[in-house]
């Protein structure tokens, strides 16, 4: 378990400046991965009680941009955080309650990222999303 100085220490190896905003963000991401903005401000305002939505929403930009999170969006659901990044992993998506689990590439370190066609693209990611029903759905006869 991550603790907030191990937090602080991120944000200072990237250059970024300890904020509270930036370090509950950063432990609410970690805590819930695949967490939608929504979930994240619930659970920064839980560590936080006065933090605005625009701290939140300035915290997930910076923070996205600085490589310590990375924001997915599978077709048809809004953005979501998670810190696993620089490992070009996918997603798998469940059409019945949208839940979402990590996969690690098949196959090597990274072998989607040799396209049949780059086209003059010097690619270093793919994101591939898996779609399928998760056992409590298909337990369920849940799906969309």
């Amino acid at each position: 378990m991550q603790t907030a100085e191990d937090f602080q220490q991120v944000l200072r190896g990237v250059s970024l400046r300890v904020t509270a905003p930036r370090v509950a963000v950063l432990s609410a991401v970690h805590d819930n991965p695949h967490a939608d903005t929504d979930s994240i401000i619930r659970a920064v305002r839980s560590r936080l009680s006065a933090v605005s939505h625009q701290a939140v929403y300035d915290s997930l930009r910076t923070l996205t941009t600085a490589g310590l999170l990375r924001c997915i969006q599978p077709s048809g659901s809004v953005a979501r955080y998670e810190t696993r990044v620089g490992d070009n992993h996918h997603h798998v998506v469940c059409r019945g309650c949208g839940a979402i689990a990590d996969v690690d590439c098949s196959v090597g370190a990274s072998p989607c990222l040799t396209a049949s066609d780059d086209h003059g693209f010097a690619i270093d990611e793919a994101e591939v999303i898996y779609w399928g029903v998760c056992p409590e759905c298909a337990k369920e006869n849940r799906f969309r």
